[in-house]
């Protein structure tokens, strides 16, 4: 009989998506193969073997001989898996058909690979019971028989491939490849500018290369370029009017649409950011980076509303906080923000949350610390945690690490406000004459 090869993860594992009606916080992906894929694939004439049913793990050789020799290759995408994603590279490359890819249907896969034909199925919940696994089999088994039959996108791609690449087209993609490699030369340039210099050179840069025949990787490199040399907020202005003129093709690559929003957001357009962003995790997905956005223009809207307006903005900055929190607890700058909202929110319970909230906060970003993670506002946002947790040892060792770095002194004068909220929140008595003697030094500083 044939032999289909399942490239999937195995055991309990965490969706990395929101928590929703249609996404389940983990998949088991043990059931999922025995009562779905396994069934499916022997009623479809092959023998079902997984990757990971030997006992210890296949060494690269022997991985990649299953992939090449198998009849048919079924990779799993649903959750992102670097195994997966090089398995599937190596077959493509390997075998003219026989690969074909599924995932759940709220499933976002990155990038590359969205642009792949996927078979979707639908999956509600992670443990797959009986009618979850025949709705997955039902959604699978048709256009399992179709894509098998396709072309690989190397093979589709690479006119001649393997044997007889096409002379012309290798040609034509090295003087693409030139082209790119002096731009890259230039944003080096640009990159090695002093600082007061750089976002200049950076717009002439970038207005000057950008036509309807710039390839998508230049178009991102230049606006990463002209995103990483903003200094103020008329830069990033600059940033949103380019990214806004760009060709559509361009215009909607999912860097510039993330960029385009992190712009908007810091260029004084709240309202226009957060439907941007909102835009951009309905297409794209949610990340922590784009819900601490999200969060932020809802939290400048609501201290500058008006005050039958500040409860609906208040709320909707804790939610966006909220769950980019549930993404990943170790990205601390979602859940940094939330203590001081939920105190001023001031419901049943936010107090709990708040000190738990802070708690987390502290951890993250002591793990952080431990791990070298390169954030230069990793000391200011541990200070924060440490003034909503009431924690006076950890502030007050940080404000003298502060007050011995003079030339960081424009990060506290940054969130001083924020400190003196958390303070002012401090309902026991000595807690908060601490914390005030704690910014007393970093004022003083």
């Amino acid at each position: 009989m044939a032999v289909c090869f399942m490239i999937m993860p195995f055991g309990r594992k965490a969706t990395q998506v929101e928590p929703s009606s249609s996404a389940p916080g983990e998949i088991d992906f043990n059931p999922l193969w025995d009562r779905a894929f396994a069934p499916t694939i022997q009623s479809l004439g092959y023998d079902p073997v997984r990757a990971d049913q030997d006992t210890g793990a296949l060494i690269v050789t022997q991985m990649i001989e299953r992939l090449y020799f198998a009849d048919l290759v079924l990779a799993d995408m649903t959750i992102p898996n670097g195994n997966v994603y090089y398995e599937v590279g190596v077959r493509q490359a390997a075998k003219r058909t026989g690969c074909v890819l599924l995932a759940a249907d709220w499933s976002k896969p990155l990038f590359d690979v969205a642009q792949l034909r996927t078979v979707r199925y639908p999956l509600k919940e992670g443990n797959i019971e009986a009618e979850t696994a025949r709705l997955v089999s039902e959604a699978i088994k048709g256009p399992i028989e179709a894509l098998s039959r396709g072309d690989s996108p190397v093979f589709a791609s690479i006119k001649g491939y393997p044997t007889n690449p096409d002379p012309a087209a290798a040609s034509t993609m090295k003087d693409v490849m030139a082209q790119t490699a002096a731009l890259q030369g230039k944003v080096r340039a640009v990159r090695a500018t002093p600082k007061s210099g750089r976002m200049a050179e950076a717009q002439a840069l970038a207005g000057r290369s950008i036509n309807p025949r710039t390839a998508p990787t230049d178009a991102i490199a230049l606006i990463r370029l002209v995103r990483d040399s903003v200094d103020t907020r008329e830069d990033w202005a600059w940033l949103a009017d380019f990214i806004e003129k760009l060709p559509p093709d361009l215009a909607n690559l999912e860097d510039a649409r993330d960029t385009y929003a992190f712009a908007l957001a810091n260029s004084g357009r709240p309202t226009e950011a957060i439907a941007k962003l909102e835009e951009l995790i309905a297409l794209s997905g949610p990340t922590p980076e784009r819900l601490g956005l999200l969060g932020g223009r809802y939290k400048r809207l609501f201290a500058n509303a008006k005050d039958e307006d500040k409860p609906d903005f208040l709320d909707s900055a804790i939610d966006a906080y909220e769950r980019g929190m549930e993404l990943d607890l170790n990205q601390y700058y979602c859940p940094s923000n939330l203590p001081r909202l939920y105190r001023q929110r001031k419901r049943d319970g936010d107090e709990v949350r708040a000190d738990i909230v802070a708690k987390v906060v502290l951890a993250a970003c002591e793990r952080a610390e431990k791990l070298g993670v390169a954030d230069e506002w990793l000391k200011q946002t541990l200070l924060g945690a440490a003034f909503d947790a009431g924690d006076c040892e950890k502030a007050e060792k940080l404000a003298a690490e502060f007050k011995s770095r003079p030339g960081e002194r424009w990060k506290i004068t940054s969130t001083i406000g924020d400190l003196e909220l958390s303070k002012n929140q401090a309902e026991d008595r000595e807690i908060k004459d601490r914390l005030q003697a704690v910014l007393a030094t970093l004022q003083s500083s």
